[in-house]
């Protein structure tokens, strides 16, 4: 197994390059599911080009960059999907580098560092650093804490694609579940389907032909009342006052609309 950053270890290999690799050989880690373009800014130009060819054999995408200045500029041209940055780095250090990225983008980051002072760690993580990784370190940690940090920043994601609000109204995807001001309120399946589309076209006025059209996979009545009947009930259900509906408007002669309320409205009041 290899150890980067450090000297002196009872294995064999190259010290001069800041990786040690003993004798028992190397697992290999899953190669990642998703296409991971992670950035890799050090000036150490051995361990750069060991540690990043260690990652190339485990299925990542591996750029580098030798300052913080250029890493910076890289982060912001590409959008890299993880970045791996050593805090001892030529003109503004690594600390620096985290503080300005996090000005721009959350990008996952992994600090490396030779220093063993605990500040540097309680710094990094209180300026943005996803985790901080002291040398010498097991590569296969590295990438343990990589696929560790993508795994909740794709968790969170997923989570906030499936949260959609619309001023006081939450609704969340995956749990087919919607709030008014953070009280659940209760919907059929084809109450919630149907209100979610008009989340999703919330400020757009939409024809009981159009939702009809694009919830053509529901058994719909055939009339247009069937909707209306949908509507009414959607307005029992989440309406403060559904004689006077705030959140699902009728629009004359044309349909129905979301409205676009504020966060904070209360949507019974006129």
């Amino acid at each position: 197994m290899a150890a980067i950053g450090t000297t002196g270890c009872n294995a064999t290999g190259d010290k001069d390059s800041g990786i040690i690799r003993d004798e028992a050989g190397d697992t290999r880690p899953a190669v990642p599911t998703m296409p991971t373009r992670v950035l890799l800014i050090d000036d150490d130009a051995r361990l750069v080009e060991m540690l990043g060819g260690y990652l190339r054999t485990h299925g990542y995408q591996v750029d580098c960059c030798g300052d913080g200045e250029s890493g910076l500029q890289a982060q912001r041209r590409t959008g890299y999907d993880a970045v791996v940055l050593d805090v001892m780095l030529p003109g503004i250090d690594g600390l620096e580098v985290c503080r300005r990225m996090r000005a721009f983008s959350q990008v996952p980051i992994v600090m490396l560092t030779a220093r063993g002072d605990d500040m540097d760690r309680i710094v990094g993580i209180e300026i943005g650093a996803d985790d901080y990784l002291p040398k010498p370190f097991n590569p296969r940690e590295l990438l343990a804490r990589l696929a560790a940090v993508l795994r909740r920043t794709r968790a969170g994601e997923r989570q906030a694609t499936d949260q959609l609000r619309v001023g006081p109204l939450e609704i969340d995807r995956g749990a087919r579940e919607v709030r008014v001001r953070g009280q659940r309120r209760e919907l059929t399946g084809r109450q919630f389907d149907l209100l979610l589309l008009l989340a999703e076209r919330a400020g757009r006025v939409q024809t009981r032909e159009q939702l009809m059209d694009a919830l053509k996979g529901e058994e719909w009545d055939n009339v247009d009342r069937s909707i209306d009947v949908h509507i009414s009930r959607i307005r029992q259900a989440i309406e403060d006052d559904p004689r006077h509906p705030r959140l699902v408007q009728t629009v004359r002669g044309a349909g129905y609309v979301l409205a676009l309320l504020p966060a904070g409205a209360d949507a019974g009041e006129p």
